[in-house]
């Protein structure tokens, strides 16, 4: 095997690309501390039984572990932000009030979360804990949609969900429960048949849990969604409280144009708590931003607190726009000349892009523009037009 080749579904990021990722973790940084939310930056692993708490399942199954040369103790490679965001505001900063925070970093998936999709991940996101009310969904999810669009995303749709409604169903029949992970699976690929084939493999199953499972691919599209699924689904109360949730959430969001889809179900069964969003956008596979409500997660750190956030994969989101334009930048001679490098110094202090050629060498390079060059004429160090 030659030893420049990386892992599966690993890859490297050449410079015009890294540069456009650059600029986009600096512009969303920027956009949320607009908001008032405060960055901050947890470790890329840590004991495996602080980064799981209070997350679903599925997140052990995508972390990568090893063994602490130090203490013997198994760590996680960290797959996921928000349970370390939820840590740092329950345990670390303990504040009362409403807290507002955001985060940049690299995650790892132990394998790729579909075909198309890559293991690492450049993970950035934005959460508010300690607001019960919708408010802080709504700020949320006005922030999630203003992030896509400062990257030049046009026209993302949003799509709404409360897995409240399949645990609902999943929690009324004995014979659901351990197969909840598989249902989860078969309802957000609308796999029907596979529904339909589990119910024949698993007896115990109740017709009616069956039949209920097998009208949710079928909740999809606008407001009219609520009235239908109410009429068709059990008459529970926990689907009554998730269909007040979505029709609140819609009315106080009324510039969005929303479509529910009651079987895309992500990683909310076990992971969130209320209204989950999706935000899908032409260009891109599947969903760009995913987030949601999660009350209740900081409990695993000695306080439980209301939560909501969102985060996107930077590199996903790059990977799906128009190629980046390419940089100006001015050409320079080498040289030791003291006026020489003060002109270099003040071009540079003024933002522009200078790249000196080292003597005799050509300098290749595939992101910049080189359309002025530095010259000395009459004594002086002035910029010109590349001819």
């Amino acid at each position: 095997m030659s030893n420049w080749l990386l892992p599966e579904s690993l890859a490297d990021i050449l410079p015009a690309e890294a540069r456009r990722i650059e600029e986009l973790r600096r512009d969303l940084l920027d956009l949320y501390r607009t908001y008032g939310f405060e960055l901050v930056a947890p470790p890329l692993v840590e004991y495996i039984d602080s980064l799981l708490s209070g997350a679903g399942g599925d997140l052990n199954l995508r972390t990568c572990k090893l063994v602490d040369q130090l203490s013997g103790r198994t760590m996680g490679v960290r797959a996921d932000m928000t349970p370390q965001v939820s840590r740092i505001d329950a345990h670390l900063l303990n504040r009362q009030g409403v807290t507002r925070l955001c985060y940049c970093g690299t995650v790892l998936h132990a394998r790729p979360a579909g075909l198309l999709s890559e293991r690492e991940l450049l993970q950035i996101g934005a959460e508010i804990f300690g607001h019960a009310g919708v408010e802080a969904d709504i700020e949320i999810i006005q922030l999630a949609v203003e992030s896509v669009r400062c990257a030049g995303v046009r026209q993302p749709r949003l799509d709404l969900n409360h897995p409240g409604v399949v645990r609902s169903i999943i929690d009324s029949d004995p014979a659901l429960v351990p197969l909840a992970d598989e249902i989860c699976e078969l309802l957000s690929t609308k796999d029907v048949p596979g529904l339909v084939e589990l119910g024949k493999r698993v007896s115990e199953i109740r017709p009616s849990s069956l039949q209920a499972l097998l009208e949710l691919p079928l909740l999809y599209g606008g407001i009219e969604v609520i009235e239908k699924a109410l009429r068709i689904l059990p008459d529970s109360p926990a689907i009554r409280s998730a269909m007040a949730d979505l029709q609140t959430l819609i009315r106080s969001l009324p510039e969005f144009d929303f479509s529910i889809d009651l079987a895309d179900m992500g990683s909310g069964y076990g992971y969130h708590s209320g209204v989950v969003f999706s935000i899908y956008a032409e260009g891109w596979h599947d969903a760009l931003v995913k987030g949601g409500r999660y009350d209740g997660m900081g409990k695993a750190f000695g306080r439980s607190r209301p939560a909501t956030g969102f985060s996107l994969d930077l590199r996903k989101l790059s990977s799906g726009l128009p190629p980046a334009p390419l940089a100006k930048a001015i050409r320079a001679p080498w040289g030791s000349d003291p006026a020489l490098v003060e002109a270099l110094r003040a071009l540079r202090a003024a933002g522009e892009i200078v790249v000196q050629a080292l003597p005799g060498e050509v300098h290749d390079v595939d992101e910049f523009n080189v359309d002025r060059e530095l010259v000395l004429e009459s004594g002086k160090w002035q910029t010109r037009a590349v001819k």
